[in-house]
Order: C-alpha cells, then structure tokens, then sequence
C-alpha cells in the first residue's frame, strides 16, 4: 500500500492519473433517439453523426454536440390576423416537427425551434390574410396544408422535417359572433319553411289522389265519415258536431224541388178546372 501511496505522488504518478482522466473524458454514450455531432479543431468530422451508444472523442481536439431525434411538439401562439374578407381574428396553431439530418440542424442554423417558431408565426399571418372567414371555418384543411407546405419549404434546408401543422383556435369579436348566430338562425328558419312548404305539396298531392279515388266510388265517402264518427266517439264528447255531405243535401234539395214541381202542377189543373 505504501509503494502505490509513493507511486502516485511522485511526478509519474500525477502524469498517469492525469492521462487516465484524459482518456475517461473522451467516453461519450448517446441515448437511442440522440445522435452525436463531432467537431474537430472547428471542422465537421467525416463520417456523419454518430450513435446511438458507446464511442469514444478525442479530448481537447473533438467537441461533441448532442441533437435530439425525437419529434418536438412547437405551440404558435395566439395570432392577430385580417382575413381577406376584412374580418379581424386571433389564431393560434400547433406545429409537429423532428429532425431528420443532426448536421444540418446543428451547422445551418443556430437555434432551429426558435427560428422555426418565429416562420410558423408570420407564415400563419400570411395565410390567414388570403383567405375568407367562411374557409377558414369551413375549410380549415385547406389551410392546414397550405400552412404545412410553407413552413415545410422553409425547415428542409437546415435538415428538420415538418410533418403536421393544424389551427387550434379561431377567435372572433363578439359582434361577428352575433352577427353569425342572426344569419345562422335565418338559415334554419329558411329550411323550416321549405320543409313545411314540401310537406304542404305533398299532402296536397295525396289529398288529390284520395278526391280521384273517392270519385270513383261514392260509397268510399260514405265509409269515410262513418270512421271518422268512430274516431270521434272513442273520445267520449258530449256534444258532436259533425258536417253534412253536400251531395246528401243537394239529393234531399232535388226531392224537394221534385215536389214542390209537382204541387204547383196540381193546383194549376184545380184553376184551369174551376175557370172552366
């Protein structure tokens, strides 16, 4: 113990414990989803990215910069946009986007999120304005695309890959609300009335079948009201009033003029006899 103890502090010692330091600090160990950009003396080393695992950097003369591959969730905050109709909205957006070459993540740009953040933003302003509320609301993958394309565009050269852009929210002023809410009540009132109109039409067209049908067979007219006599007894009221037919009371009109017909015949031949 006491040969180690003198080994170590005499100068060989100090120079084999600070060799064994130098080389343990060149061990790097890379997660599954890193991968380990190498830098020596300021230059790209060849070979690409390394990892995931256990590898080894020259110390002093390699540098190593760690770029995770996993995908990063950007949140684009809140928007105040003017659609192309003059409508005046506040959006905001969501961003899914990972990196795909660590290279050029680490050497083409110095912070990607924030650059990417700051794209998203003014190419969200920018679509936005072209075009109208009623797209935006109605159409809103349209727009998610057209957002994905522009920022996509953007990110390829400093090796991110932007794989899904959607519009959270849209906030409109209150009196825009109220004004969608008015015609969205009027639009509901139209359907009503053309359903109501349909339903007249067709109702109309039955009835007109019936009439033909009941034409034909004037018995039918008879069983109709002795069901409808029926349907209203089942309802135990005291007092019924139910309408006569017309072609009944134009029968019992025609026996009447038949004999009132008759009658003045009869007293005409009484005159004529008396006269003579």
């Amino acid at each position: 113990m006491d040969n180690i103890i003198g080994v170590l502090i005499c100068p060989g010692g100090f120079f084999l414990l600070f060799l064994l330091f130098i080389l343990l600090a060149g061990v790097r160990v890379v997660n599954e989803y890193e991968r380990g950009v190498i830098f020596r003396l300021g230059r790209l080393a060849p070979g690409g990215p390394r990892g995931p695992g256990l590898f080894y950097v020259i110390p002093v003369i390699e540098r190593m910069v760690k770029v995770d591959l996993r995908t990063i969730t950007l949140d684009i905050p809140k928007q105040e946009c003017i659609t192309n109709d003059n409508v005046s909205v506040e959006v905001n957006a969501v961003a899914l986007l990972r990196v795909v070459d660590p290279e050029k993540a680490v050497v083409q740009v110095r912070n990607y999120i924030a650059a990417i953040l700051q794209i998203a933003q003014t190419s969200l302003r920018s679509v936005i304005g072209q075009v109208e509320l009623d797209d935006l609301l109605g159409h809103r993958e349209r727009v998610n695309n057209q957002l994905q394309q522009i920022i996509d565009e953007h990110t390829e050269p400093w090796g991110i890959k932007v794989s899904v852009v959607e519009v959270k929210d849209v906030t409109l002023p209150p009196q825009m609300q109220r004004a969608m809410a008015r015609q969205a009540e009027a639009e509901r009132e139209k359907r009503a009335k053309i359903i109501h109109a349909q339903g007249e039409l067709q109702a109309a067209k039955q009835l007109q079948e019936a009439a033909a049908t009941i034409a034909k067979e004037p018995a039918a007219l008879q069983l109709r009201y002795l069901q409808t006599l029926t349907e209203i007894a089942v309802e135990k009221n005291s007092t019924i009033i139910f309408p006569v037919p017309i072609d009944l009371l134009a029968a019992f009109s025609e026996i009447l003029s038949r004999q009132a017909g008759g009658a003045g015949s009869a007293f005409g031949d009484v005159n004529k006899q008396g006269q003579s």
